[in-house]
């Protein structure tokens, strides 16, 4: 017969190792948003969907918790649309065309699945370069469209790391408070 609090000890130890899990791949999900094809802030929200099911499974589901969740879930979509739309703007603003726009978006995306996260970073930038001096014919040209993607993109960093940071808070408070 096992003592009584064994199972209580194992009722913590399975809280801490979800716990640590979760956290860890909110970490991930955050340091992921470097790389603009990397779908950080939805592994980010992905985690905690699992973390609201396992503590619903278990019971330790309050109305909070629930508006937490919810929050969370606004703040991914947020997060996932204003990604697009600060890049494209900022690439519009300089007459970008868009097909320009998607031929540099999927050379990153091939050049992240074939090779690595690091040269679909540089790809992006370097496919649009060339894409706008075969257009263009003109270097000055090429180079402020390609500023305009790199300015695009900074920004769009800030904003997703913001909500990602907005995200590890709001479940930090969920899981810890």
């Amino acid at each position: 017969m096992l003592p009584p609090e064994f199972f209580s000890n194992l009722q913590l130890a399975w809280i801490v190792i979800v716990d640590t899990l979760t956290l860890f791949v909110l970490l991930v999900g955050l340091i992921g948003l470097i790389i603009p094809i990397f779908p950080g802030i939805t592994v980010m929200w992905l985690a905690t969907l699992v973390y609201a099911f396992l503590q619903s499974v278990a019971e330790r589901m309050t109305f909070w918790d629930w508006v937490l969740f919810a929050v969370i879930t606004l703040l991914m979509i947020a997060g996932n649309i204003v990604d697009n739309i600060i890049i494209a703007r900022k690439m519009r603003d300089k007459f970008v065309p868009w097909s320009s726009i998607l031929l540099a978006f999927a050379a990153s995306l091939v050049a992240s699945l074939f090779l690595t996260p690091i040269v679909g970073l540089a790809s992006a930038p370097l496919a649009l370069f060339g894409l706008e001096y075969y257009r263009l014919r003109d270097k000055t040209a090429a180079i402020e469209s390609t500023k305009a993607y790199m300015v695009g993109w900074g920004w769009s960093f800030a904003a997703r790391f913001g909500i990602g940071v907005l995200i590890l808070g709001a479940w930090m408070l969920w899981a810890w408070v």
